[in-house]
């Protein structure tokens, strides 16, 4: 299974932006068996999780600081999900990565199949 990112960019805060996290590598029709998560890191901190979404769980917000901004949509017959991030502040500041794995959201901290990251910067 391949993940791509893609979407990042500068923006200035209480801006917005549409990242796109397309998954290829499997057969068509599974595609609603993969969980998908996003998940960011900050310069010198750890990664965290920001949102997942699958079909067993529906969406799961992992982080409370987003739940009002931040919103995760999928294109089926893309095999893409969206994260649409609104009002950006500064400490979103982060690489964003995509992950996939059949298993549940629940299990988030362990997909198997990451991507390469795309860099998200806030300025103030």
């Amino acid at each position: 299974v391949q993940v791509v990112e893609s979407g990042g960019g500068l923006v200035q805060a209480g801006g917005s932006l549409r990242l796109s996290c397309t998954i290829s590598g499997f057969n068509f029709d599974d595609f609603d068996d993969y969980a998908i998560g996003w998940y960011r890191q900050a310069p010198g901190k750890e990664r965290e999780g920001v949102l997942c979404i699958s079909r067993e769980d529906g969406t799961t917000y992992l982080l409370d600081s987003v739940k009002d901004r931040f919103t995760i949509s999928s294109d089926n017959a893309k095999n893409t999900v969206f994260l649409q991030m609104t009002s950006l502040k500064p400490d979103d500041t982060a690489v964003y990565y995509c992950a996939a794995d059949r298993r549940s959201c629940r299990a988030y901290r362990v997909f198997g199949s990451w991507g390469q990251g795309t860099q998200v910067t806030v300025s103030s």
